[in-house]
């Protein structure tokens, strides 16, 4: 399941998605995100969905692999599922002891979990199709305004795209502290809930270390080559709009429209 976590992997790939300016992505996931909150119908979901899949299908991420990212959310889909099924007022259709299902109970579930799925997939095309050095440098653009107030610009990017460059590592640092627990008889699926946590503790701590010693690395490593700060500083490929970042923003305002005539227009 560890592995499944796709947001902040990098999936290799020629695709138009690829090539687009990283502010662009950023921008636009930032949009396809707030728009799932506009609106309550399941025509904008169903909008939303067919441009995801638009988007899955430019970026020639295999749709397998971006829905992996889901597993990991599963438990918190299931509990979200219930706890807007049973605990929503409205009109019963069915009662199981002190439990009420209700019709708005059950409308209520398909808008949260689509919602938390669509979040989940739309972060992860964006990770998916845009190197960290991209994300770094998109991010510093874009909050470049905030120079003016003597913000750390650069420092927060950086941060930020560490962050994201460290999920796949320790992901993998997990896995490998996991198979190495497990051949000398760590157990980590059988038991209760409280079991299987206290089975975790082998896991946990080697891994808290672990994290800590490659901070503790790229701290001295970034040291080591005078890294100071952003000031100054210039990128070996400078970003710069091309006539292909021109159409995604084209495409997206058309995502917006059609979003807007199909929730005002559509009864559901």
């Amino acid at each position: 399941m560890i592995r499944d976590i796709t947001i902040g992997q990098y999936y290799t790939a020629e695709s138009v998605i690829h090539r687009l300016d990283p502010r662009i992505k950023i921008v636009g996931t930032l949009i396809y995100m707030i728009s799932l909150f506009l609106f309550h119908k399941m025509s904008g979901y169903a909008a939303a969905i067919l441009f995801f899949l638009f988007v899955l299908f430019l970026s020639r991420v295999p749709f397998s692999f971006s829905v992996r990212g889901l597993r990991p959310i599963f438990l918190m889909l299931i509990f979200t599922a219930f706890l807007n099924l049973f605990w929503t007022e409205g009109e019963v259709l069915l009662r199981i002891g002190a439990l009420e299902i209700t019709k708005e109970g059950i409308w209520k579930m398909a808008y949260i979990s689509l919602r938390l799925i669509l979040l989940i997939l739309g972060a992860s095309i964006m990770t998916l199709t845009t190197t960290p050095n991209d994300l770094t440098a998109g991010m510093e653009r874009l909050l470049s305004p905030l120079k003016i107030f003597h913000a750390p610009v650069h420092e927060i990017a950086m941060m930020m795209s560490i962050a994201l460059r460290f999920i796949p590592i320790l992901i993998e640092e997990t896995n490998r502290i996991m198979k190495a627990q497990m051949a000398r008889g760590a157990d980590f699926e059988s038991g209760n809930i409280l079991r299987k946590l206290k089975n975790m503790l082998p896991l946990v701590l080697p891994l808290f270390v672990s994290a800590l010693r490659r901070a503790n690395d790229l701290a001295q490593a970034m040291d080591a080559r005078c890294y100071h700060g952003g000031k100054g500083r210039t990128r070996m490929y400078p970003l710069y709009f091309k006539g292909i970042d021109i159409v995604a923003c084209f495409i997206c305002m058309l995502y917006l429209a059609a979003l807007y005539l199909t929730v005002r227009f559509l009864p559901i």
